[in-house]
């Protein structure tokens, strides 16, 4: 089988963690391969993914290899596989637009990125990159609040002929209006949003999912996240959080017995802890009625390192959406889109999802699930590519 040809936007802890992945799973055997939600899907393994083209806008990775590239500044993930050979694939400059937050160059160099001398791309030259390359997916791993860089990077693959993961919340595959480009140059999409492997969301959307089967009224709750890598950093500049913010507040609505009012529910990043590196924790509170309307309530704390965590869904997403490529099917892959994603086009509760998504893999007819498409005929304005 081949592999499949993957290009990525943004360089930095999460396609770290990624890259590495490919390679630790390399010389892995099923039983020896930990962390995985799939071993193989449709044939192909994590080590079967291959990078051939790279954008990003920090002078320490653009123009060297990328499997060098991943390990510099101010990338801080775990390095859980650091014997990589050179690919021979260079990281090109990408367009900035509005990838960076003003205030990041308040920050030492350790932390925060240095502008690369390059000059930027245009479309068409971004576009040729692409199609030069033969990526057949584009993965999105830009800054949260890139609105406008990650619109110019979703109309350079519908432009190139690729299909797009996007990573992060800038609405793509939840727009009605992006989600029917992809549908007529029939590309598949994925998105919005990544969840992690077993990280805040997905906990806090299983504990309102369980609080709901077992008839406990939830009336408040928060998740509060704290971290130190260049995410967390970044989303200090609160104007970049309003998608982000949506993104994991909806992710839990959706699956909470009565939809709560705006002021018993706070989700959302906290604060920007330079120590914590690529670790993020999230402090999580619940509370709620029981049997007689006694009250209770639940506290948790969870530690886990935030790329790897990314990276262990990413793997999937990716051999899924090469498997839509094959079978000829273009658009949002609801399924997928639905248990990978915070905010896909359509929530479901995680064990509806992950059958639809099982399904999928399989290429079985969703008919056991009540599965509708969104309607996409809104007149919704054309948002800038």
């Amino acid at each position: 089988m081949k592999n499949i040809r993957i290009a990525i936007a943004g360089i930095g802890n999460c396609a770290s963690s990624l890259i590495q992945g490919v390679h630790y799973y390399k010389n892995k055997s099923k039983e020896e391969a930990i962390g995985l939600m799939h071993w193989e899907i449709g044939g192909y393994k994590p080590s079967d993914i291959e990078v051939v083209a790279a954008f990003d806008i920090d002078k320490r990775k653009v123009g060297k290899d990328v499997n060098q590239a991943i390990f510099e500044r101010p990338n801080c993930t775990t390095v859980f596989c650091n014997q990589l050979p050179e690919s021979g694939m260079i990281v090109q400059m990408g367009r900035i637009l509005d990838g960076v937050a003003d205030h990041m160059k308040e920050y030492d160099d350790n932390f925060t990125f240095l502008p690369a001398d390059e000059i930027e791309p245009t479309k068409e030259e971004v576009v040729q990159i692409l199609k030069d390359s033969g990526a057949e997916i584009l993965l999105n791993y830009l800054p949260v609040g890139s609105e406008e860089a990650v619109r110019f990077y979703a109309a350079c693959a519908l432009e190139a002929n690729v299909a797009l993961i996007n990573n992060i919340p800038v609405f793509i595959a939840s727009n009605p209006v992006w989600a029917r480009r992809f549908e007529e140059k029939n590309l598949p999409l994925i998105g919005d949003d990544i969840k992690s492997q077993l990280g805040a969301t997905i906990t806090h959307r299983m504990l309102a999912d369980l609080f709901k089967k077992r008839g406990v009224k939830l009336e408040r709750t928060y998740q509060l996240n704290t971290g130190g890598n260049t995410d967390f950093l970044n989303m200090l500049e609160r104007k970049r959080l309003t998608s982000k913010k949506i993104s994991k507040t909806e992710a839990v609505q959706s699956v909470v017995a009565k939809r709560l009012e705006n002021e018993n529910i706070h989700i959302g990043p906290s604060d920007y802890i330079p120590w914590q590196k690529d670790n993020k924790l999230c402090f999580l509170r619940m509370e709620g009625k029981l049997f007689g309307g006694v009250p209770m309530n639940l506290e948790l704390r969870l530690s886990v390192e935030d790329s790897p965590n990314s990276a262990g869904v990413a793997v999937d997403a990716i051999r899924c959406t090469k498997l839509a490529l094959e079978r000829g099917q273009g658009g949002v892959l609801y399924a997928p889109s639905a248990y990978f994603c915070k905010h896909p086009p359509r929530q479901f509760t995680d064990d509806v999802a992950f059958q639809m998504v099982e399904q999928f893999i399989n290429n079985v007819e969703l008919e056991s699930i009540q599965y509708e498409v969104p309607d996409f005929s809104s007149g919704e304005r054309e948002p800038a590519a």
